[in-house]
């Protein structure tokens, strides 16, 4: 039965008419075409087609695999293993997806403090580390024998340490001065404006201005584990160019797509769970009508609830 939403509810659904449509556009295994595969959302078995995609092709690759946790994905369940399992389940296609990079491209991939230090050690294997990246993920119950798991981890890596893409100033974050200081009578550092007085600074690998999408956001579907565009809209502002090739391996509900078109990047996303895919290529129509993305604006990111534009978000022009 078809969930009961409150009027207010922004939470993506797909009709039956649209199912139809949007399946016109949705690649299989069987149908995908490793000569036009540019802009493209996969339905498969992300071992079925891996071979089948060039070598040294993708810029970018974003990895959001399932987590060593019990979980179930729209009928497809994840079970919790042995961290020596959760390697060799990694290994099964690390290394292959890894064979898609460009010998200057960047790498990052997603985890939960259970499974970070495998992630890293699998990482290892086969790139050089750069950062670890956490961020804030303020969402869900409070626990009762334990601390409240609300960080994450996002792994930073290349191919060469010394020859890859980083745009430092793509993604500055506009900051609230609550205490500002002059030289001269003049800001130091700091812009007084009517709205407030805001900084622009440079980004840390920890990141506390991320929302989780929920039901009020346009962006939200009913995923599980669902990213949030603006986090994925910093790695790709950060280490891709317009026009380079974003890969997503497990892509979900398809956020690294979406907002690598609302960006003027290519896609490549490999999805099996159907329903999934069906959600990423109604979330792509979408951003043909709206490129927003929630909490960036005039080219930087703000804080977290800070000011009436992170609502409006960001718009492409042309």
């Amino acid at each position: 039965m078809d969930k009961q939403r409150a009027g207010r509810n922004r939470t993506i659904t797909i009709t039956a008419e649209e199912r139809s449509e949007l399946k016109k556009g949705i690649a299989t295994a069987q149908s995908f075409d490793t000569v036009r595969w540019k802009d493209t959302i996969v339905c498969a078995d992300l071992l079925s087609i891996i071979d089948r995609i060039p070598d040294g092709v993708a810029d970018l690759i974003i990895i959001d695999p399932p987590y060593n946790l019990s979980k179930d994905f729209n009928g497809l369940a994840f079970s919790a293993i042995s961290s020596e399992k959760y390697a060799d389940y990694l290994r099964s296609w690390f290394h292959k997806v890894c064979d898609k990079l460009k010998p200057n491209g960047s790498l990052y991939m997603c985890g939960d403090w259970k499974c970070t230090s495998t992630l890293q050690a699998v990482i290892e294997e086969r790139l050089t580390i750069i950062n670890r990246i956490t961020w804030q993920r303020e969402k869900g119950r409070g626990a009762r024998a334990n601390w409240k798991n609300c960080m994450e981890d996002i792994w930073f890596a290349v191919n060469n340490p010394h020859d890859y893409y980083f745009d430092v100033e793509s993604v500055k974050i506009k900051r609230h001065v609550r205490a500002p200081y002059k030289v001269g009578g003049q800001p130091k550092d700091w812009e007084a404006t009517e709205e407030g007085n805001y900084r622009l600074t440079y980004p840390s690998n920890f990141w506390d201005d991320i929302s989780i999408p929920f039901w009020s956001m346009p962006e939200n579907t009913d995923h599980p584990t669902q990213k949030p565009e603006k986090l994925y809209a910093k790695l790709i502002l950060a280490s891709s160019c317009e026009g380079d090739v974003v890969l997503d391996p497990f892509m979900g509900s398809g956020t690294a797509a979406v907002v690598a078109k609302k960006l003027r990047r290519k896609y490549l996303g490999i999805e099996i769970n159907e329903e999934y895919c069906l959600w990423a290529a109604k979330r792509l129509r979408m951003a043909d009508e709206n490129a927003e993305i929630q909490g960036y604006t005039d080219g930087v990111f703000w804080e977290r609830n800070s000011q009436n534009k992170q609502i409006k978000g960001h718009k492409n022009s042309g």
